[in-house]
């Protein structure tokens, strides 16, 4: 069974095509600009089906196109590896693309994860930051699993969109964004990058919550701001479709 947490009919930015999106509940990080908060506790939950997930999924297969399908977000998809994997090997017998987002938490390797891998399509893998400190202080965790992971992945050859939040005084010097852009360099399966600027539309959440919101203040980054940081994420990245 899948704790779900909600649903999102016609998703356009999270993975090809239009999606069927589903977010689950549960995640091990406590990201200091999540727009999810209510997704962070594995209880309260709705509990579904792989069934229930498909048949209402396919209520708007039509809208979908040849790209579109369904995206697992979060919350945090590996915590529920097992469940989503039988979801998607569902999905993959109805001829339906498969995408999760994730931060790869938590990534150990295990034959429950490898059997997920294997029935998705494109991995929405969010690298928060590439100093394992910096991630700890701005998540609450390290990212030496996410890192692992991102290397697995290209390994084994699964598609990947790699994302990147650019909060202003955080994730955006200059520095960081070139040890970041080196280290993708190195995979080789990214099919994208996308920069995703940093905002406050959760911050209702935190406050119904009664969560204090550590980057009060902070403002979104400039457009220029987002601009260069693409640019230098992308720099020297040959992606996935342009390798013989």
């Amino acid at each position: 069974m899948l704790q779900v947490h909600s649903t999102e009919s016609f998703g356009s930015l999270d993975g090809p095509g239009i999606r069927f999106i589903v977010f689950l509940k549960g995640c091990p990080l406590r990201c200091a600009y999540c727009h999810n908060p209510d997704t962070w506790a594995t209880k309260e939950g709705e509990q579904w089906t792989v069934a229930d997930v498909i048949n209402r999924a396919e209520r708007y297969r039509s809208y979908w196109g040849k790209d579109g399908g369904i995206t697992v977000s979060g919350g945090e998809p590996m915590l529920q590896a097992e469940d989503v994997a039988e979801l998607f090997e569902e999905a993959h017998r109805r001829g339906i693309n498969t995408c999760i987002d994730t931060s790869a938490q938590p990534y150990c390797g295990s034959s429950v994860q490898e059997r997920l891998f294997a029935a998705t399509d494109t991995v929405l893998l969010d690298i928060k930051h590439i100093d394992s400190e910096r991630h700890k202080q701005l998540t609450g965790q390290g990212n030496e699993s996410i890192l692992a992971c991102a290397r697995h992945l290209s390994d084994i050859g699964v598609p990947v969109w790699i994302r990147h939040v650019l909060v202003p005084g955080w994730t955006d010097d200059e520095s960081s964004l070139r040890k970041l852009n080196a280290f993708l360099q190195t995979l080789h399966n990214i099919e994208r990058i996308d920069v995703l600027p940093y905002h406050t539309m959760g911050l209702f959440k935190w406050q119904k919550l009664g969560l204090r919101y550590r980057l009060d203040g902070v403002e979104p980054p400039t457009v220029e701001s987002v601009r260069c940081a693409e640019k230098i994420l992308k720099e020297g990245i040959v992606y996935s479709h342009e390798k013989a």
